[in-house]
């Protein structure tokens, strides 16, 4: 089964990259995040079409959250966490994989920049609700897989030039442990287990040309529970997207897994 996370920054403003990209790249799953679009204005048809089904979790210009299948995805639920500011930033449902009933966690957690503002405290009270939600989940369901834009540079290697960023948003030390609160909770971060060392990332600013001079950042993740991780086949960031005309800032992650 082929999964794949990516926040495409706009799935109407992209939705031409987006369809090529899933003919090319095939996947089972498809976790949006950025779509920023209201449910009824969604591209269900094009997808439809290639033989997905949506399930969308969109807000007007901003933030949205949806899954696009090709197998059926049950217990579809948008309410994870209470939001303070009733953002769409989760979606959840549940697939089956091997007889076992795998919970989906389809995450764009906030930026939290800039730092002396109340979108920091927003991102912080964020995290912690959201890791208040998963402890509960883990008493119900040991197999979740959480993806998407998690707005965390985990480890100084994932990022280019890691002093810019110490005082970030994105890499601040107490957020970077929220990071890590997650994995402690019996996770792990797919694309570090199979590549220890690697410096690659999924974000490039659209500014100063981060793109060609490689200033990225790997700030979208795949954590999975670990009693999953024997089942994993590869995972590849793919940066080719990137490249094309009109692209998200980001790039997709894609996840194989037996």
């Amino acid at each position: 089964m082929k999964i794949i996370s990516w926040n495409v920054n706009s799935v109407r403003a992209r939705i031409t990259n987006i369809l090529d990209y899933i003919k090319e790249a095939n996947p089972d799953i498809l976790l949006l995040q950025e779509i920023k679009t209201q449910d009824e204005n969604f591209p269900y048809e094009e997808f439809e079409n290639k033989g997905y089904q949506s399930y969308v979790y969109g807000q007007k210009s901003y933030n949205g959250v949806a899954i696009i299948s090709k197998i059926n995805i049950k217990n579809i639920d948008k309410s994870f966490i209470k939001d303070e500011l009733n953002h769409s930033r989760i979606i959840t449902g549940e697939i089956k994989l091997n007889k076992k009933k795998i919970e989906l966690i389809n995450i764009y957690v906030p930026n939290g920049n800039p730092i002396d503002t109340e979108k920091y405290t927003y991102k912080k009270n964020w995290l912690k609700k959201f890791i208040l939600s998963i402890k509960k989940k883990l008493s119900e369901n040991s197999n979740l897989l959480i993806a998407g834009d998690f707005n965390i540079i985990p480890e100084e290697v994932d990022v280019y030039d890691f002093k810019r960023y110490e005082n970030d948003a994105l890499g601040k030390l107490e957020i970077r442990k929220k990071f890590r609160e997650l994995l402690n909770l019996g996770f792990q971060d797919v694309y570090r287990v199979l590549n220890k060392n690697k410096q690659e990332y999924t974000f490039w600013d659209y500014f100063a040309g981060s793109w060609q001079k490689n200033y990225g950042m790997r700030i979208d993740h795949f954590l999975l529970s670990s009693n999953l991780i024997e089942n994993i086949k590869s995972i590849n960031i793919n940066k080719k997207p990137r490249s094309k005309i009109k692209p998200s800032d980001h790039t997709p992650i894609e996840l194989l897994i037996n």
